[in-house]
Order: C-alpha cells, then structure tokens, then sequence
C-alpha cells in the first residue's frame, strides 16, 4: 500500500471520524488505477486542480462526500458520492463519458477503527478485503462498461466529400434501379406533348389517353361498339385509331346487329 501512509498522514489533521478514514482510503485506491482528483462538488469550480491529494473542502460534509477525478489519460471521468446511512457508507460512482454507474455499500465498523484514528497502522482494519472491494464492487466494473461502450461505438472515418456531394442546392438525377436504362423516347419539342391525342392514326408521340390497342399486351379484336346501346356504323372507327372505350371491352351492345351478307 506505498503512498497510502503519506497521504493520510498529509490528511490526518482533517481526519476527525471514520466516514473521514474511508474516504481517505477510497481517494487513494482511487488514484492508483490511474486518476487524478480534480475538486469537490459536482460542477467544476475555480480551483480544481489535478493533484493525487485530496482536495480542498473534501470533507466539508460528514453525511455527504462528492469527488471528481479524471483519468491521466484525459479519456475518463469520474463523479464519486459517498452518503453516511447509521453505521454503512454507501458509494455511488459515475462515469461522465458513458453514464456507468457502480455502487458499493461498506460497513464502516468493519475497516475503520475510530479509537485510533491519530495512528495510521491502526486506523484500518481488513485492509485487503477492503481494497478488494473498492476494486471488484466499483473500479473494475467501470472500467469495463467503458471499454464495452468504446468497443460497441468505435470511431468511423469517412472520405472527405466533394463539391458536388454537398451541393444542398442540386437535385440528384433519377434513374430506374435497373442495369441499363430503358428505351424511353424524349418528345420532339415541349409542343410535341399531348400530341397523340390529337393523332387517331398515332403517328405523334405523347399521348396521354388509355389506349388498349397498343397496350404491348396480346389482346382479341375489339370490338368499337363495346359498351354501346346500339353498334357503330362501319367505318365509324378507322382501323387501328386511338379512341377512348365507349364502356367495359367484350360487352355487346343490344341493338341488332347489321346484316353484313350484301358487303
């Protein structure tokens, strides 16, 4: 335990009741994994500073201890409460960076001796079992929630983005999820659309009416009259035209039907 009897003996003059004893034991254990204190209190204030000493004001409350450290690495930080309930202190610690939590529950009469807290090498009790704990119950498992956290979220480096790619003002080109693009014909000129429609021998393109007869689909022969009261005329459709189906196609109309025999 080297450094721990220099850093009581640096705080044995604060060091009035045994909640003292095991904060001074818990900072020590505490900084040995690799932290520095920083301050009391949950926020930062003016006068933190890294120090393995414990701070300032550390014991300012005998019922309730809070401690910020931070790793010597930078990557890590820690927020230490410490509440005295009847003859237990119960510890909560609070990784920053992940939001771990640990707790510990520590009964004070185990490993402290408050009759002897002016003498170091009497002050403790169980003094392995009691670090064991503190390292088993609250560093160990920190420790390795954050390493879960840095494994599970690990850091992704993209190529940087061109001109283009960022552009919020540009619309992306829409092309069909299909290898090569398909034999879509353009209009001949903005006065090309709508054209078709004008064509009952579709010889323009751009129409926009229904038209069964070029559907690419086989198909019977339609009759023009489906729909109808009554039958067309001959030649009221030319062969082949473009035309709106009068009703639902293979309907008959009931008129009768013209006598082609004298044609």
């Amino acid at each position: 335990m080297a450094g721990l009897e220099v850093l009581y003996e640096t705080a044995a003059p604060a060091i009035t009741c045994k909640q003292d004893a095991l904060i001074c034991f818990l900072h020590w254990e505490v900084v040995t994994h690799g932290y520095y204190g920083l301050g009391v209190g949950d926020q930062p204030g003016p006068n933190d500073k890294k120090s393995e000493l414990l701070p300032a004001g550390w014991n300012n409350n005998k019922d309730l201890y809070v401690l910020r450290y931070e790793s010597k690495d930078g990557s890590r930080k820690l927020l230490v409460k410490a509440v005295t309930v009847e003859s237990s202190m119960i510890l909560n610690v609070l990784e920053y960076g992940s939001q771990q939590v640990a707790d510990l529950t520590l009964k004070l009469d185990d490993y402290i001796d408050a009759e002897h807290l002016g003498d170091f090498h009497r002050t403790y009790k169980n003094s392995e079992e009691l670090r064991s704990r503190i390292v088993s119950g609250i560093i160990t498992p920190i420790h390795e929630q954050w390493e879960k956290a840095s494994v599970s979220s690990p850091h992704r480096e993209f190529p940087p983005a061109t001109a283009r790619e960022v552009d919020p003002l540009r619309i992306p080109p829409h092309h069909p999820h299909t290898s090569r693009q398909p034999p879509w014909c353009d209009p001949l000129g903005p006065f090309a659309v709508g054209g078709e429609d004008l064509d009952p021998f579709g010889r323009r393109r751009g129409g926009m009416i229904v038209d069964p007869l070029r559907s690419g689909f086989p198909r019977a022969l339609i009759d023009p009259s489906s729909g109808l009261p009554n039958r067309l005329p001959p030649g009221a459709v030319p062969p082949g035209a473009r035309f709106d189906p009068f009703g639902p196609i293979g309907t008959s109309p009931s008129g009768p039907r013209p006598d082609r025999r004298g044609q």
